[in-house]
């Protein structure tokens, strides 16, 4: 896919500088003509697999229903008022993922996938609010955005959705096929379609403080080391047999005080952590994989490997991280490593110049799944 100008006429350093994190930016053709990728049919095939996260949900007489897939039958389509979602569609359609990595000036580390929405006249998810940054690709018809910078995001209790109970409408915007609009994070937002409607949405990660720290707290219990065991071999007789002694607590505080953690231990949970595949990606390797040799000779052939849609690849300093697992890269492995990592390919001109070390794991990925033939 050709690069697209997608901020209209700021670049991303002023996109990031005056709108990130800050205020809505709509821009009016930021993909000129464009259409949707996948026919609704072939959404809703998607929308059947166990493997794949979607959601459908109806709005009749004014209740509101959310069922989670596998979706096995969506409503007639000429019924109104329903929304199927699809998340992850850029997971499984080399042209979604070529779409969701135009939006690279935004680190991988942030960048999430691309939803599908697809809506009938009407359809919509309610007034609600998200937890990190979007950006929403009118595809197919219409959609009227209604947007608020409100600070009351109380929800209607008892719902399946998380609906605002108190949305005033501040601004309010009709896209057409190629619009885009970004919203920040928590700025309320309710979409309506107007007649069949395709949405994509652009979202990012934003892992909340305490589930990055229940996370770390697990993986530093692998790796702290404690030798002994506590003894007390000038314990007293004690008439309070049911009290703590301070000496036991005295001793066992400075142990655990022993606990450290330096940037490095971090660096590494977070690699690992934000390159970890989600619960419902799954990689095949080749059915019938070519011999180390072979593949050599066909990526030099067919121009060089490209990593999977589904791999996540990050570098922190020496470390490298994919698919949740990391290593330390010499300055002579790295530089093929970033390569790979950035541009999500590596030529056969570079693969030709790589050390046997990083041959060796392109070879063990492709076998994997992990990356693929160019």
């Amino acid at each position: 896919m050709k690069k697209l100008p997608l901020l209209g006429d700021i670049t991303p350093a002023q996109f990031l500088r005056d709108y990130w994190h800050k205020k809505p930016l709509l821009i009016r053709q930021a993909v000129p003509g464009f259409k949707p990728l996948l026919t609704v049919d072939a959404l809703a095939e998607l929308a059947t697999k166990n493997f794949v996260e979607s959601r459908l949900i109806t709005k009749r007489d004014g209740e509101w229903d959310m069922q989670h897939g596998p979706i096995e039958a969506i409503p007639a389509r000429d019924e109104k008022e329903w929304t199927m979602l699809v998340q992850g569609v850029n997971l499984f359609d080399a042209r979604a993922d070529a779409l969701l990595r135009q939006f690279r000036f935004i680190p991988d580390a942030r960048l999430d996938d691309l939803m599908v929405s697809f809506a009938t006249d009407g359809g919509g998810v309610g007034p609600h609010f998200d937890s990190y940054d979007v950006f929403l690709l009118q595809a197919q018809g219409q959609r009227r955005w209604r947007i608020s910078a409100q600070k009351d995001l109380s929800l209607v209790e008892g719902m399946p959705l998380k609906i605002l109970s108190n949305f005033q409408s501040e601004e309010e915007f009709v896209l057409e096929p190629g619009d885009m609009l970004y919203l920040p994070p928590h700025y309320a937002h309710d979409g309506t379609a107007i007649g069949d409607c395709q949405t994509y949405s652009i979202g990012f990660r934003s892992p909340a403080f305490q589930e990055l720290g229940e996370n770390f707290l697990q993986w530093m219990a692998d790796s702290i080391d404690l030798p002994g065991r506590y003894a007390d071999p000038d314990l007293e007789a004690t008439g309070k047999p049911a009290e703590i002694p301070r000496h036991m607590l005295d001793t066992v505080i400075e142990e655990l005080n022993k606990v450290r953690f330096t940037e490095d231990d971090i660096t590494i949970f977070l690699g690992e952590y934000l390159s970890e595949p989600k619960h419902n990606v799954f990689f095949t390797g080749p059915a019938k994989p070519l011999t180390f040799e072979r593949f050599l000779q066909a990526a030099a052939k067919k121009g060089g490997v490209v990593l999977s849609a589904k791999s996540q690849m990050l570098y922190r300093g020496s470390h490298v991280f994919i698919n949740g697992e990391s290593f330390a890269a010499g300055r002579a492995d790295k530089a093929a490593l970033v390569a790979l990592a950035n541009n999500r390919a590596l030529d056969a001109a570079a693969l030709a110049d790589a050390s046997d070390d990083v041959t060796d794991a392109l070879y063990a990925w492709y076998t994997d799944g992990w990356l693929e033939l160019a």
